[in-house]
């Protein structure tokens, strides 16, 4: 059959139709936040605004806080937009049945898909830099020569960038991808940071430092096209990329989703917790687990923490007890809540367990849970008032307090 009867007969035209789905899903993303015609009356006016001010930028006087603004915060600010982005390859879950036998078919869209994303990396850093660009020529005295210096080295810096992290991202997975990600952008960008403020003055050199991170980039694009294996991965970092701009408009909307993780954080093997082997101390230890697994449940538990511990501390002395009462009276409040809760759920429904087994069971997950910060507390407490005994008295006074305050809300909030 000939080439010209399917509707894409190349892998050209396969990209360039996913480039324009690319940009109209995009534009719907933003209509779906702001009218058009609601944007023309920011736009027109904040451009013809902005426009006035950039102007008087190059051709009147300077605002008076330049000179107390140090050089470093502007290669700063463009050192974070090089951190921010990643590459967008247009792949798509269907192209591993589809495309399953034509291998030269996806090198071509993530080829492709690299280059445009370089290109618009490029033209992002060069609107950024060119409303910078006053202030650095104008501001901080930088010459021609090397503002355009500045320029290549921020491009060619950014691609680099890019290009590293994104072979991490989809080549590693969990606490690894965050190591690897440390020398893959970190590193660039202080190099980047420290070569512009640096040689800010030598034009030669910032075009030197230039095509070494272009020469960097150019290896690392090489190294992507070479990489084999990782297609669900791509397509799971291609997704990411096309639905920033959705993810910035709902950040306020919707809680983040949490990462899939095949195994936690703590306890990973799913080790006895306590050493009885009873049901309801089992029980407990399945709760003690759900909450240290539970991202939501212990980011909450360290933020009240660390409220906690500096509140204690900024006190006076002869209020530092009470307070301590009051701080663990509310953390086992929640604790217990977090409890009736967990033991209430439809799927510990299943398990036989009667009200009086779950009270026994929550009664010893209390004091279990409750004497991390209880102990921190009084060591707050302790430490400053009684100096050398403090250091004795903390641990034995929090873990008192734990257990006491714990079976009290034990007995008045679990039904038996």
């Amino acid at each position: 059959m000939s080439r010209n009867s399917f509707a894409f007969p190349t892998a050209s035209s396969l990209f360039l139709r996913r480039l324009v789905s690319h940009f109209r899903e995009q534009s719907a993303i933003v209509r779906t936040a702001a009218d058009w015609t609601v944007l023309l009356y920011i736009i027109i006016p904040g451009g013809l605004l902005g426009g006035r001010f950039y102007y008087g930028f190059w051709n009147g006087e300077m605002p008076h806080w330049i000179t107390y603004v140090p050089f470093m915060i502007l290669p700063a600010l463009l050192a974070i937009l090089l951190a921010n982005g990643g590459i967008v390859l247009l792949l798509q879950e269907g192209d591993l049945l589809f495309l399953r036998q034509r291998q030269n078919w996806i090198n071509t869209i993530i080829l492709r898909g690299m280059i445009y994303s370089l290109i618009v990396t490029a033209l992002k850093v060069a609107a950024v830099f060119a409303v910078l660009l006053p202030f650095l020529i104008r501001g901080y005295g930088v010459s021609a020569a090397a503002a355009y210096g500045l320029l290549a080295l921020t491009i060619t810096s950014s691609w680099c960038v890019k290009l590293l992290g994104h072979i991490v991202k989809v080549q590693r997975q969990g606490f690894r991808r965050w190591l690897w990600l440390i020398p893959a952008v970190a590193v660039p960008c202080g190099v980047y940071l420290r070569l512009s403020v640096y040689w800010k003055d030598s034009p030669v050199l910032l075009f030197a430092a230039a095509a070494g991170f272009a020469l960097v980039a150019a290896a690392a694009f090489r190294t992507r096209l070479r990489l084999r294996g990782t297609f669900m991965n791509d397509v799971r970092e291609d997704y990411k990329q096309r639905m920033r701009i959705a993810a910035i408009l709902l950040r306020s909307v919707l809680d983040k989703p949490r990462p899939t993780r095949y195994k936690p954080w703590i306890f990973r093997k799913s080790q006895p917790l306590l050493a009885s082997k009873e049901p309801e101390s089992r029980f407990s230890a399945a709760a003690v687990k759900a909450m240290l697994r539970n991202p939501a449940h212990f980011k909450l538990y360290l933020s009240f923490t660390g409220v906690a511990l500096v509140a204690i501390f900024i006190v006076p002395a002869v209020l530092k007890w009470l307070l301590f009462i009051i701080l663990i009276s509310l953390m086992a409040y929640w604790l217990s809540s977090f409890w009736l809760l967990f033991s209430g759920d439809d799927y510990i429904g299943i398990l036989p367990f009667t009200k009086v087994q779950k009270a026994d069971a929550g009664s010893k997950a209390m004091p279990i849970l409750l004497m991390p910060f209880a102990v921190l507390c009084a060591a707050v407490v302790c430490i400053p008032a009684y100096g050398w005994w403090g250091l004795l008295l903390f641990i034995p006074v929090g873990a008192a307090a734990a257990i006491w305050i714990g079976r009290i809300f034990s007995a008045m909030r679990f039904a038996r």
